[in-house]
Protein backbone atom coordinates (compact mmCIF):
# COMPACT_ATOMS: atom_id res chain seq x y z
CA UNK A 1 0.00 0.00 0.00
CA UNK A 2 2.95 2.16 0.67
CA UNK A 3 4.00 2.05 -3.05
CA UNK A 4 0.46 3.27 -3.90
CA UNK A 5 0.50 5.94 -2.14
CA UNK A 6 3.89 6.89 -3.26
CA UNK A 7 2.33 6.72 -6.36
CA UNK A 8 -0.80 8.26 -6.14
CA UNK A 9 0.78 11.57 -4.32
CA UNK A 10 3.46 11.93 -7.49
CA UNK A 11 0.06 11.33 -9.79
CA UNK A 12 -1.76 14.07 -8.32
CA UNK A 13 0.78 16.48 -8.09
CA UNK A 14 1.36 16.45 -12.04
CA UNK A 15 -0.92 18.36 -14.91
CA UNK A 16 -4.54 16.81 -15.51
CA UNK A 17 -3.05 16.18 -18.96
CA UNK A 18 0.20 14.61 -17.78
CA UNK A 19 -1.85 12.28 -15.33
CA UNK A 20 -3.07 9.37 -17.51
CA UNK A 21 -0.13 8.56 -19.18
CA UNK A 22 2.23 8.48 -15.88
CA UNK A 23 -0.75 6.50 -14.76
CA UNK A 24 -0.46 4.05 -17.15
CA UNK A 25 3.40 3.90 -17.17
CA UNK A 26 3.56 3.30 -13.20
CA UNK A 27 0.68 0.59 -13.74
CA UNK A 28 2.90 -0.84 -16.36
CA UNK A 29 5.74 -0.99 -14.84
CA UNK A 30 3.96 -2.76 -11.57
CA UNK A 31 2.20 -5.23 -14.10
CA UNK A 32 6.11 -5.80 -15.73
CA UNK A 33 7.51 -6.70 -11.76
CA UNK A 34 4.52 -9.33 -11.01
CA UNK A 35 2.67 -6.45 -9.14
CA UNK A 36 -0.51 -7.40 -10.22
CA UNK A 37 -2.50 -6.37 -7.53
CA UNK A 38 -0.35 -3.02 -7.34
CA UNK A 39 -0.93 -2.59 -10.74
CA UNK A 40 -4.51 -3.03 -10.44
CA UNK A 41 -5.16 -0.14 -8.25
CA UNK A 42 -2.77 2.38 -9.89
CA UNK A 43 -4.83 1.43 -12.77
CA UNK A 44 -7.99 2.16 -11.35
CA UNK A 45 -6.29 6.04 -9.79
CA UNK A 46 -9.13 8.57 -11.20
CA UNK A 47 -7.80 11.53 -13.63
CA UNK A 48 -8.81 14.53 -11.71
CA UNK A 49 -10.79 17.36 -13.33
CA UNK A 50 -9.07 20.59 -13.02
CA UNK A 51 -11.09 21.75 -10.15
CA UNK A 52 -9.89 19.21 -8.62
CA UNK A 53 -6.41 19.55 -9.39
CA UNK A 54 -6.27 23.04 -8.49
CA UNK A 55 -7.55 21.90 -5.46
CA UNK A 56 -5.06 19.45 -4.29
CA UNK A 57 -2.70 21.75 -5.37
CA UNK A 58 -3.77 24.31 -2.65
CA UNK A 59 -3.54 22.34 -0.04
CA UNK A 60 0.19 20.77 -1.53
CA UNK A 61 1.20 24.40 -1.39
CA UNK A 62 0.10 25.45 2.11
CA UNK A 63 -0.17 22.58 4.76
CA UNK A 64 -0.77 24.24 7.48
CA UNK A 65 -3.62 26.82 5.83
CA UNK A 66 -5.44 23.67 4.44
CA UNK A 67 -5.13 22.07 8.05
CA UNK A 68 -6.70 25.18 9.75
CA UNK A 69 -9.63 25.01 7.05
CA UNK A 70 -10.44 21.29 8.71
CA UNK A 71 -10.35 22.87 11.88
CA UNK A 72 -12.34 25.31 11.26
CA UNK A 73 -14.61 22.72 9.84
CA UNK A 74 -14.22 20.48 13.45
CA UNK A 75 -15.38 23.98 14.69
CA UNK A 76 -19.11 23.99 12.75
CA UNK A 77 -19.48 20.29 13.51
CA UNK A 78 -19.43 20.99 16.98
CA UNK A 79 -21.67 24.39 16.95
CA UNK A 80 -24.36 21.90 14.77
CA UNK A 81 -23.62 19.61 17.54
CA UNK A 82 -24.09 22.00 20.57
CA UNK A 83 -27.11 23.69 18.61
CA UNK A 84 -24.82 27.32 19.26
CA UNK A 85 -26.63 29.72 16.98
CA UNK A 86 -24.57 32.35 17.39
CA UNK A 87 -21.53 30.53 16.99
CA UNK A 88 -22.68 29.19 14.21
CA UNK A 89 -23.27 32.43 12.57
CA UNK A 90 -19.83 33.45 13.25
CA UNK A 91 -18.07 30.61 12.03
CA UNK A 92 -20.35 30.07 8.87
CA UNK A 93 -19.48 33.28 7.76
CA UNK A 94 -15.66 32.64 8.38
CA UNK A 95 -16.24 30.42 6.28
CA UNK A 96 -17.18 31.89 3.11
CA UNK A 97 -14.09 34.42 3.66
CA UNK A 98 -11.79 31.60 3.97
CA UNK A 99 -12.85 29.58 1.24
CA UNK A 100 -13.28 32.65 -1.41
CA UNK A 101 -9.74 33.57 -0.35
CA UNK A 102 -8.25 30.19 -0.87
CA UNK A 103 -10.33 29.64 -4.22
CA UNK A 104 -8.67 32.93 -5.40
CA UNK A 105 -5.20 31.51 -4.52
CA UNK A 106 -5.94 28.26 -6.17
CA UNK A 107 -6.59 30.25 -9.10
CA UNK A 108 -3.13 32.10 -8.98
CA UNK A 109 -1.54 29.03 -7.93
CA UNK A 110 -3.11 27.55 -11.17
CA UNK A 111 -1.82 30.39 -13.37
CA UNK A 112 1.64 29.86 -12.00
CA UNK A 113 1.06 26.06 -13.01
CA UNK A 114 0.16 27.57 -16.71
CA UNK A 115 -3.40 27.17 -16.33
CA UNK A 116 -6.54 29.21 -16.29
CA UNK A 117 -9.34 28.45 -13.94
CA UNK A 118 -12.29 30.17 -15.27
CA UNK A 119 -15.17 31.57 -13.15
CA UNK A 120 -16.90 28.60 -13.12
CA UNK A 121 -13.92 26.37 -12.02
CA UNK A 122 -13.28 28.56 -9.74
CA UNK A 123 -16.85 28.50 -7.94
CA UNK A 124 -16.18 24.33 -8.06
CA UNK A 125 -13.09 24.87 -6.14
CA UNK A 126 -15.31 26.49 -3.74
CA UNK A 127 -18.22 23.86 -3.76
CA UNK A 128 -15.28 21.08 -3.04
CA UNK A 129 -13.41 22.99 -0.43
CA UNK A 130 -17.38 23.40 1.27
CA UNK A 131 -17.68 19.48 0.88
CA UNK A 132 -14.23 18.88 2.43
CA UNK A 133 -15.91 20.00 5.81
CA UNK A 134 -18.39 17.93 5.46
CA UNK A 135 -16.79 14.61 4.56
CA UNK A 136 -13.81 13.33 6.66
CA UNK A 137 -12.71 10.63 4.50
CA UNK A 138 -12.26 13.69 2.00
CA UNK A 139 -11.05 15.92 3.95
CA UNK A 140 -8.22 13.22 4.76
CA UNK A 141 -7.40 12.94 0.79
CA UNK A 142 -7.53 16.36 0.49
CA UNK A 143 -5.37 17.23 2.89
CA UNK A 144 -2.44 15.19 1.56
CA UNK A 145 -3.29 16.67 -1.57
CA UNK A 146 -4.46 13.33 -3.82
CA UNK A 147 -8.58 13.87 -4.15
CA UNK A 148 -9.03 12.07 -6.42
CA UNK A 149 -12.67 13.40 -7.31
CA UNK A 150 -15.05 16.40 -6.28
CA UNK A 151 -17.09 14.85 -2.99
CA UNK A 152 -20.80 15.10 -3.39
CA UNK A 153 -22.11 19.08 -2.89
CA UNK A 154 -23.22 19.63 0.94
CA UNK A 155 -25.13 22.03 2.66
CA UNK A 156 -24.10 22.15 6.47
CA UNK A 157 -23.08 18.93 8.72
CA UNK A 158 -26.43 16.96 7.56
CA UNK A 159 -24.84 13.74 10.13
CA UNK A 160 -23.53 15.43 13.15
CA UNK A 161 -26.99 14.84 15.57
CA UNK A 162 -27.33 17.21 18.56
CA UNK A 163 -26.21 16.57 21.79
CA UNK A 164 -29.15 14.97 23.89
CA UNK A 165 -30.74 17.72 25.16
CA UNK A 166 -29.22 20.02 23.82
CA UNK A 167 -31.21 23.24 22.84
CA UNK A 168 -30.55 26.01 20.96
CA UNK A 169 -28.33 29.03 22.81
CA UNK A 170 -29.99 32.22 22.79
CA UNK A 171 -27.27 35.33 22.56
CA UNK A 172 -25.48 36.41 25.60
CA UNK A 173 -26.62 39.46 25.98
CA UNK A 174 -30.02 38.32 25.64
CA UNK A 175 -29.61 35.53 28.02
CA UNK A 176 -28.09 38.08 30.38
CA UNK A 177 -30.76 40.14 30.53
CA UNK A 178 -32.91 37.73 31.35
CA UNK A 179 -30.87 36.81 34.45
CA UNK A 180 -30.32 40.12 36.05
CA UNK A 181 -33.12 42.05 37.99
CA UNK A 182 -34.59 45.64 37.33
CA UNK A 183 -37.05 47.65 37.81
CA UNK A 184 -38.95 47.50 34.96
CA UNK A 185 -39.43 44.36 35.24
CA UNK A 186 -42.06 43.45 37.92
CA UNK A 187 -42.53 40.61 39.83
CA UNK A 188 -44.43 37.56 38.61
CA UNK A 189 -48.34 36.58 40.27
CA UNK A 190 -47.94 33.93 42.24
CA UNK A 191 -49.69 30.95 40.67
CA UNK A 192 -51.93 28.56 41.74
CA UNK A 193 -50.78 24.88 42.72
CA UNK A 194 -52.31 23.17 39.37
CA UNK A 195 -53.91 19.92 39.42
CA UNK A 196 -51.99 16.81 39.77
CA UNK A 197 -53.05 15.75 36.36
CA UNK A 198 -51.96 18.81 34.62
CA UNK A 199 -48.68 18.70 36.30
CA UNK A 200 -47.75 15.57 35.23
CA UNK A 201 -48.11 16.43 31.63
CA UNK A 202 -46.09 19.58 31.70
CA UNK A 203 -42.75 17.81 31.26
CA UNK A 204 -43.70 16.02 28.22
CA UNK A 205 -45.22 19.72 26.54
CA UNK A 206 -42.01 21.13 27.55
CA UNK A 207 -40.15 18.68 25.96
CA UNK A 208 -42.33 18.82 23.03
CA UNK A 209 -41.60 22.40 22.82
CA UNK A 210 -37.90 22.30 23.33
CA UNK A 211 -37.93 19.72 20.25
CA UNK A 212 -39.85 21.97 18.36
CA UNK A 213 -37.42 25.00 18.97
CA UNK A 214 -34.94 22.77 18.07
CA UNK A 215 -36.14 21.97 14.88
CA UNK A 216 -36.94 25.45 13.93
CA UNK A 217 -33.51 26.80 15.13
CA UNK A 218 -31.83 24.16 13.04
CA UNK A 219 -34.10 24.94 10.01
CA UNK A 220 -33.24 28.65 10.37
CA UNK A 221 -29.36 27.99 10.49
CA UNK A 222 -29.32 25.59 7.36
CA UNK A 223 -31.44 28.30 5.79
CA UNK A 224 -28.99 30.88 6.59
CA UNK A 225 -25.84 28.82 5.92
CA UNK A 226 -27.53 28.16 2.53
CA UNK A 227 -28.04 32.09 1.83
CA UNK A 228 -24.64 32.96 3.19
CA UNK A 229 -23.01 30.56 0.91
CA UNK A 230 -24.98 31.54 -2.06
CA UNK A 231 -24.30 35.41 -1.59
CA UNK A 232 -20.61 34.05 -1.36
CA UNK A 233 -20.52 32.08 -4.56
CA UNK A 234 -22.25 34.88 -6.25
CA UNK A 235 -20.10 38.03 -5.14
CA UNK A 236 -17.00 35.45 -6.24
CA UNK A 237 -18.53 34.57 -9.55
CA UNK A 238 -18.95 38.52 -10.16
CA UNK A 239 -15.53 39.51 -9.07
CA UNK A 240 -14.20 36.66 -11.36
CA UNK A 241 -16.17 37.27 -14.67
CA UNK A 242 -15.16 41.11 -13.74
CA UNK A 243 -11.94 39.79 -13.76
CA UNK A 244 -12.31 38.34 -17.33
CA UNK A 245 -13.86 41.33 -18.57
CA UNK A 246 -10.71 43.05 -18.11
CA UNK A 247 -8.43 40.75 -19.10
CA UNK A 248 -11.18 40.29 -22.30
CA UNK A 249 -11.00 44.18 -22.67
CA UNK A 250 -7.37 44.40 -22.28
CA UNK A 251 -7.00 41.43 -25.50
CA UNK A 252 -9.08 43.49 -27.38
CA UNK A 253 -7.50 46.84 -26.91
CA UNK A 254 -4.51 44.62 -28.41
CA UNK A 255 -6.20 43.55 -30.94
CA UNK A 256 -7.09 46.33 -32.28
CA UNK A 257 -3.83 47.88 -32.16
CA UNK A 258 -2.58 45.09 -33.70
CA UNK A 259 -5.09 45.57 -36.54
CA UNK A 260 -4.00 49.25 -36.76
CA UNK A 261 -0.77 48.06 -37.57
CA UNK A 262 -1.65 45.44 -39.88
CA UNK A 263 -3.93 48.09 -41.86
CA UNK A 264 -0.81 50.34 -42.04
CA UNK A 265 1.43 47.92 -43.35
CA UNK A 266 -1.44 46.29 -45.80
CA UNK A 267 -1.94 50.06 -47.08
CA UNK A 268 1.99 50.43 -47.53
CA UNK A 269 1.90 47.13 -49.17
CA UNK A 270 -0.67 48.20 -51.54
CA UNK A 271 1.11 51.72 -52.49
CA UNK A 272 4.11 49.50 -53.20
CA UNK A 273 2.31 46.79 -55.43
CA UNK A 274 0.70 49.32 -57.57
CA UNK A 275 4.04 51.47 -58.06
CA UNK A 276 5.67 48.11 -59.13
CA UNK A 277 2.86 48.14 -61.21
CA UNK A 278 3.74 51.20 -63.05
CA UNK A 279 7.16 50.24 -62.93
CA UNK A 280 7.10 47.02 -64.96
CA UNK A 281 4.04 48.34 -67.29
CA UNK A 282 6.47 51.21 -68.45
CA UNK A 283 9.69 48.85 -68.22
CA UNK A 284 7.45 46.29 -70.92
CA UNK A 285 6.59 49.02 -73.48
CA UNK A 286 10.61 50.51 -72.94
CA UNK A 287 11.55 46.97 -74.23
CA UNK A 288 9.12 46.40 -77.08
CA UNK A 289 10.13 49.82 -78.24
CA UNK A 290 13.43 48.86 -78.23
CA UNK A 291 12.86 45.66 -80.08
CA UNK A 292 10.87 47.57 -82.49
CA UNK A 293 13.82 49.48 -83.76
Amino acid sequence: MADIDAVAAELYGLRPEEFTAARDAHAAAARKAGRRAEAKDIAALHKPTLAVWAANRLARADADKAGRLLELGEGLREAHRTLSGEELRKLSHQQHVVIAAMAGEARRLAGEAGLDLSAVVQREVEQILRSVLADPEAAGAWVRGVLAKAPPPAVGFADVAPEPGATPRPPMAEAEREREPGPEREAEPKREPKPKRERESKPKADAREAERTRRRAELAEEVLARAETERAQARTGLEALDEEIGLLEARLERAREERERLAAAAEAADRRHREAVREAKAARAAARKAGDR
